[in-house]
């Protein structure tokens, strides 16, 4: 597929933090696709992924389709669940903390300057800015969240927060579905099809 393509050749190393830069990020892709003529109908995010699509959608206005599957409403959420305990305070204090695997492998560095800007990206906002842009958007606009009812990771009532802030928006709560859709790939499946063939 193209997308692999442009994947394999992109450069770069995991950030953590950056959802603005992911968001100009996809939207080179996006460019990119329809310099070659390809129709982009949908984009799908998953978690930060589900983050990236919100922003991309509350700043540009060339795909019809935004597909969020169990994104994170609040950011300042999760944090050190994610990275440690007492990790703020530590990077506050040296300016970094590297997150290991278990092997002791640094998988990637957390700065002070990624921390503040996950701090620093408003959801509530860019979601409020999509319902303001509406006049700008294509009639066929449309906004779908999914999440899991069962996620530990993201609860699920952030997918309320984006369905109460963005319009043209549809939820869907699939029961018992874990943040990874451990055992209900096929009803994640089946509802983010559903929903870009009707559209």
């Amino acid at each position: 597929m193209l997308l692999d393509k442009y994947f394999r050749e992109s450069e770069g190393e995991f950030e953590y933090g950056n959802y603005r830069k992911g968001a100009d990020d996809l939207h080179s892709v996006v460019s990119c696709l329809y310099k070659e003529n390809y129709d982009v109908t949908a984009i799908v995010g998953h978690s930060k992924g589900g983050d990236v699509v919100t922003l991309y959608a509350s700043i540009y206005d060339d795909v019809h389709l935004v597909i969020n599957v169990s994104g994170r409403f609040d950011l300042e959420k999760g944090i050190e669940e994610r990275i440690g305990e007492g990790s703020i305070s530590r990077i506050n204090k040296q300016g970094y903390l590297d997150v290991k695997d278990k092997s002791g492998n640094i998988r990637y560095r957390v700065t002070k300057e990624s921390l503040m800007e996950r701090l620093n990206t408003d959801m509530r906002a860019a979601s409020i800015s999509i319902a303001r842009n509406a006049d700008n958007l294509p009639s066929s606009f449309r906004f779908f969240t999914v999440h899991g009812s069962a996620d530990e990771t993201i609860p699920v009532e952030d997918a309320y927060e984006f369905a109460k802030h963005i319009s043209n928006h549809k939820l869907q709560v699939i029961e018992g579905a874990n943040h990874n859709y451990t055992t209900h790939r096929k009803e994640l499946t089946d509802a983010v099809v559903d929903f870009i063939t009707s559209n």
